[in-house]
């Protein structure tokens, strides 16, 4: 079990602190780069640059909650989110999470 985790690239949980605006303010966020990968591939769906993809993510928690904690923990879990959505489950490697790791590298 342990080698699924211990052989991913160490570029994937290397940290990155980006600087951006949001509602007009400088803030800067610190995330894993795999993370950070995710977040631009959703932005790109979404036809956004990243900035724009984050600074709307925010301002409709805020308008949601009226308040957003800890945005860089919602930014991993919103990834979390949408890698699940994403999985593909190949019916010969169920129950195999090792193949279905080996046949992704």
């Amino acid at each position: 079990m342990c080698h699924l985790f211990a052989h991913q690239p160490q570029r994937d949980y290397e940290s990155q602190t980006r600087s951006l605006r949001m509602g007009g303010h400088s803030t800067s966020i610190r995330l894993e780069m795999s993370f950070w990968d995710t977040l631009e591939e959703i932005a790109a769906k979404e036809g956004m640059s990243l900035a724009k993809f984050l600074t709307t993510l925010h301002d409709e928690v805020l308008d949601h909650h009226g308040e957003v904690k800890n945005f860089a923990s919602l930014l991993r879990c919103s990834c979390l989110i949408y890698r699940a959505k994403s999985a593909v489950v190949v019916p010969e490697f169920r129950g195999s999470t090792a193949a279905i790791m080996d046949a992704a590298e």
